[in-house]
């Protein structure tokens, strides 16, 4: 993209940006010329690199700002994952955060009390796609109604809860231990929001956008709302990014608002905010569709006839869902135990080049379903695994989600002009397949036979000293004897 056609964009009309990119199937350059703009940011991630507290970070890649990180005040840690974004012309502040840790969710809660916050904000199920997200912090109703965190002095309790059919609003007690004083925190949580991909149609997402504004979280006279995904960077920003556009919207029009720079000053706050082309296109279509519904908070949540007009302008800009899903947040996982430390480095030596070595692409978004997967279920997921396990190891950046934006441009694009050029990436993408599950087997082989060999020595450890005592005692009788015979 050149300067001059983003210069254009600047001043066009929301839709209008929305309809050139979507039919130009352009996301992809579109939004790699967001992030190339955010390459020039010099901001310092200090705080998250200190020994102490690189176990608070559930990603390695994704770490908060120095200038914007959240400080907590009271107990031995100063020290969250999180960030806190001003948004000033929209009346705006958002603390976005990682989906707690075990050792992190008392550091949560304390966060939450010290920042006067009336809700949190969950975007990601506890588990997906057989990975856990995100910590059950949180209590339940009928599991465990209360939480008691001794290290902060603060105990969370269970009042109730309201269900929907996308989402699930609990009622909680925050209560700081220490004064006694309590308040009741509201617990957002957006349950429908697909693993590999955003939602079909934004109607979902902007029901429970005007659900959250009519509690009041959103509101100034309290603090800012915690927003949590599992990274804090994917489905956060994107409910940051719609929610603030359409307040400004409401304050000066459509035609002033100019989405790509609101994300940009978004991003000098917390890296990495929307994480993919997909979801950038799903928030131009969420900006546009509730701009048709202002305000929203007068919206009737429970009708849901007040969304066909929406349903149907949706479906018309996507070409009856002519874009690939857009994937669920994937940073690479924990590190891994010590003891697989080995595996990897067999792994390492048996690379034959850069491909398996270096950070792998993340898997493609799903194609249409006319045409052919791979049949091989169990080979899929071997070569899933390692992927996700040299992921750990490569220290994959979260941003780059998409390494290659000519190869996704290729399979995203339904023209029959391309099926030559489809077949082809498919082809190498089978044949990297087959190189990895080719690995993992000489992976597994070596590892065998290295465990064999382990077990031969230890054996011989226990039987060595035996047979030198035996050689020592036999060779004393021997001597003891001969020195017998010759005396006699």
């Amino acid at each position: 993209m050149t300067s001059g056609e983003e210069t254009d964009r600047s001043v066009m009309n929301v839709e209008t940006v929305y309809h050139e990119v979507n039919s130009k199937n352009g996301w992809a350059s579109f939004y790699q010329s967001i992030r190339s703009e955010c390459e020039a940011f010099e901001y310092t991630c200090n705080e998250s690199k200190k020994p102490q507290n690189k176990t608070l970070n559930r990603y390695r890649d994704v770490a908060p700002y120095d200038h914007t990180r959240i400080i907590l005040k009271r107990g031995v840690c100063d020290y969250i994952h999180a960030n806190l974004i001003q948004v000033d012309h929209a009346e705006r502040q958002y603390i976005l955060t990682q989906g707690p840790l075990p050792n992190t969710v008392s550091h949560f809660w304390l966060m939450v009390l010290e920042q006067n916050s009336r809700a949190v904000l969950m975007l990601n199920k506890i588990i997906e796609k057989n990975q856990i997200k995100c910590h059950q912090y949180f209590p339940l109703d009928d599991v465990k109604p209360t939480l008691t965190f001794e290290d902060v002095s603060i105990k969370v309790d269970y009042i109730s809860k309201k269900e929907s059919s996308d989402y699930t609003t609990r009622t909680l007690r925050i209560t700081d231990l220490e004064s006694n004083d309590s308040r009741e925190v509201l617990h957002f949580h957006y349950t429908t929001w697909p693993d590999f991909g955003v939602p079909q149609r934004p109607t979902a997402f902007l029901r429970f956008l005007a659900d959250v504004r009519k509690s009041g979280a959103l509101d100034q006279n309290v603090g800012p709302p915690i927003v949590h995904c599992s990274a804090g960077i994917g489905r956060s920003g994107t409910f940051c990014l719609v929610d603030a556009c359409l307040v400004l919207i409401e304050k000066y029009g459509l035609n002033a608002l100019n989405v790509r720079h609101e994300l940009l000053e978004m991003r000098r706050s917390r890296m990495g905010l929307i994480q993919t082309p997909e979801q950038l296109c799903f928030s131009y279509a969420a900006i546009i569709q509730g701009a048709k519904q202002l305000p929203l908070e007068n919206m009737d949540i429970n009708n849901e006839t007040t969304y066909d007009e929406i349903i149907t302008t949706y479906d018309e800009m996507n070409n009856k869902s002519n874009h690939p899903l857009e994937r669920d947040d994937e940073p690479p996982p924990l590190p891994p135990p010590r003891g697989e430390s080995l595996t990897r480095s067999m792994m390492a030596d048996l690379s034959p080049d850069d491909e398996v070595s270096g950070p792998p692409d993340k898997p493609l978004p799903s194609e249409p379903p006319n045409h052919v997967e791979l049949s091989d279920t169990n080979l899929s997921t071997s070569i899933s695994n390692y992927v996700c396990e040299q992921h750990a190891d490569d220290g994959v950046v979260l941003d780059e989600s998409l390494s290659n934006d000519a190869e996704n441009s290729i399979l995203t694009n339904n023209s029959p002009s391309n099926s030559d050029a489809k077949g082809e990436v498919r082809r190498r993408k089978t044949e990297k397949n087959e190189r990895l599950a080719t690995q993992i087997r000489e992976m597994k082989r070596r590892g065998k036979e290295m465990e064999e060999r382990q077990t031969v020595k230890r054996s011989l450890f226990k039987i060595t000293p035996l047979k030198i005592g035996l050689g020592f005692v036999s060779g004393g009788i021997i001597a003891i004897c001969c020195y017998l015979y010759m005396r006699s």
